[in-house]
């Protein structure tokens, strides 16, 4: 077993250790930090012309906020949960036509959307000090 792949088994078990040990609250905080993950990848991969990692990245983002808006509760969320959605609507359609036309700028967009999410989910943390 060489480093990388090392290096990779320990951060799988370490993320797999955040998600069991992880509140709801923390859970949404993860997906939201792996799609920002993922989309500064997919800018970084377009830049240096790697585009099946481009791709991958791009894939594994929209499949994060996908689950994300299907767990949202429109019941209970009400307007928030209706905005989230058609938010994450748009984010799904632009990350194709970033994925499609290699499109940093689109991927950066899209990336600043999620962080205004992020910030936003940050700030109701009930763990957090008042």
């Amino acid at each position: 077993m060489n480093a990388r792949t090392s290096a990779l088994q320990y951060r799988q078990t370490a993320v797999s250790s955040a998600v069991l040990d992880a509140s709801p609250h923390r859970l949404v905080s993860l997906m939201l930090a792996g799609i920002r993950e993922r989309l500064k990848l997919a800018s970084a991969c377009i830049e240096i012309g790697d585009l099946p990692r481009k791709g991958q990245a791009i894939g594994e983002a929209s499949m994060i906020i996908g689950q994300l808006d299907g767990s949202l509760d429109h019941a209970a969320g009400g307007e928030i949960a209706d905005g989230l959605a058609a938010l994450y609507d748009y984010s799904q359609r632009r990350l194709t036509e970033a994925n499609l036309n290699n499109d940093a700028v689109i991927v950066q967009e899209v990336d600043g959307l999620i962080a205004d999410i992020e910030a936003a989910w940050l700030q109701i943390d009930p763990e957090r000090p008042r």
